[in-house]
């Protein structure tokens, strides 16, 4: 497994000849770089708190400072510190400071920042100078040695006389060399560890993030099938009744016309109206069927069975479920029958549907030449994209020869009794046939 810190690293054997001792150095070089400018603005932004001005740009500062420092950490860390910080819910400098304000990485920031300033680029500082100052000052010995012409003294301790003597110090100079990378990579693992402690996500807010995401994503999944019913109900209520209106005043146009070309030209344009409006009503029911909504998905993927290029046996027993489930599953169903019809070669399909543990199960079998491949544009890739939404998973299993069984599992819970039904229906919660034997 390749290292992804300095302390795995330092179990390996061939350490000093990686580049994790230099990777190592330059993280702690670089704390003193920022820790210098750190220290300077605290003392300027402490000052002015003493009026109560500097008080917000304190805050500021750690929060920078903390962005800052998690991007330098991937000197020493190859996990990337997520941002722990939260996206204000509207707009604005003012939304934003409050929300900053609040937030417990603030704060953790603010005393990473003090950290940082006051001791740990004095301590990144001391360390560099034992690790790679002293076995440089003792490799540089001949040349001291050589400049001076009589003699040299080694860190301004040991007097030097001779070249032999000076050889051997940068001899020794090499082996401490060596020697000082293993506590220098051990040292700025436990700086990044500590910096990843303050700067990154706790696991209490990681949760709450995610919580964040899974109710924004349900909302655009409830948001999406509300629009499409939307788009399904105008079409239905709008442009279809307006169709239905013109093919009938084509209709009785083309029984008053007297024979002629204009009476031909009217058979024409009827027929032509009846087409579109055959087609409108089928682009309705692929944007959601009124089956699906009134009577559930049971009825829905009995219905797409009979409506099938293919035999399609069902075999359904389902309660009432959320719409988006409902309107996933059945599009999933739709999306494999359609498939085998144009692709698969089979001679009869199978759809099962079952609900339990927590869980709907949809599988659809056919006795095709098999082969199915998501990257073939086939439509699978953007039905387990759908599917994710919901925390859905869609498996495929289809060798070459055949058969093909795709699997569609979806974790929710049945609707209530009192939600089950709309106004003025009725239907059974269960469905079990064989469609177009």
């Amino acid at each position: 497994m390749t290292p992804r810190t300095p302390w795995q690293a330092l179990t390996r054997a061939r350490y000093p000849r990686t580049r994790w001792p230099w990777r190592s150095a330059g993280y702690l070089a670089t704390g003193v770089v920022t820790g210098v400018p750190a220290l300077l603005v605290l003392v300027v932004l402490a000052v002015f708190s003493l009026v109560l001005v500097g008080l917000p740009l304190l805050l500021l500062a750690g929060v920078a400072l903390g962005g800052l420092e998690r991007r330098r950490l991937r000197l020493v860390d190859l996990d990337p510190a997520a941002d722990p910080h939260r996206v204000p819910g509207t707009p604005g400098l003012g939304a934003w400071l409050r929300v900053r304000a609040r937030e417990q990485a603030t704060w953790r920031e603010f005393a990473y920042a003090v950290l940082h300033a006051t001791v740990l680029w004095p301590l990144d500082l001391i360390v560099l100078a034992v690790a790679l100052g002293l076995p440089a000052a003792l490799m540089a010995t001949p040349l001291q040695l050589a400049a001076d012409g009589h003699e040299a003294k080694v860190v301004k301790t040991v007097l030097v006389t001779s070249y032999p003597q000076a050889f051997a110090a940068a001899l020794l100079g090499v082996v401490l060399l060596v020697a000082l990378l293993y506590p220098l990579g051990a040292l700025a693992g436990a700086r990044a560890a500590l910096s990843r402690v303050l700067l990154a996500p706790r696991e209490a807010e990681l949760r709450a993030r995610i919580g964040e995401v899974t109710a924004s994503r349900a909302r655009l999944v409830d948001a999406f099938e509300a629009e499409r019913r939307r788009i399904e109900r105008d079409l239905h209520d709008g442009a279809q009744q307006r169709l239905v209106a013109l093919a009938m005043t084509l209709g009785i146009a083309r029984l008053d016309a007297p024979p002629g070309p204009l009476a031909d030209q009217l058979a024409r344009a009827h027929d032509e109206a009846g087409r579109v409006l055959t087609e409108l009503r089928d682009l309705i029911h692929g944007i959601h069927p009124q089956v699906l909504a009134d009577y559930g998905l049971g009825a829905a993927l009995t219905d797409a069975a009979d409506r099938s290029a293919v035999p399609v046996t069902t075999d359904v027993e389902l309660p009432r479920l959320p719409t988006a489930v409902e309107s996933a599953g059945y599009f999933a169903v739709s999306e494999a029958l359609a498939n085998i019809g144009r692709h698969s070669g089979a001679g009869r399909a199978t759809v099962t549907a079952r609900y339990g543990d927590g869980s709907l199960t949809l599988t659809v079998e056919d006795d095709g030449r098999g082969g199915a491949d998501p990257g073939r544009g086939t439509g699978l890739t953007g039905l387990a994209d759908r599917l994710a939404v919901l925390d859905g998973t869609l498996t495929i299993m289809s060798p070459p020869g055949g058969p093909t069984v795709l699997r569609v599992e979806i974790p929710c819970r049945p609707l209530p009794e009192t939600e089950t039904a709309p106004s003025g229906s009725s239907s059974p919660r269960t469905a079990s046939s064989s469609a177009r034997a």
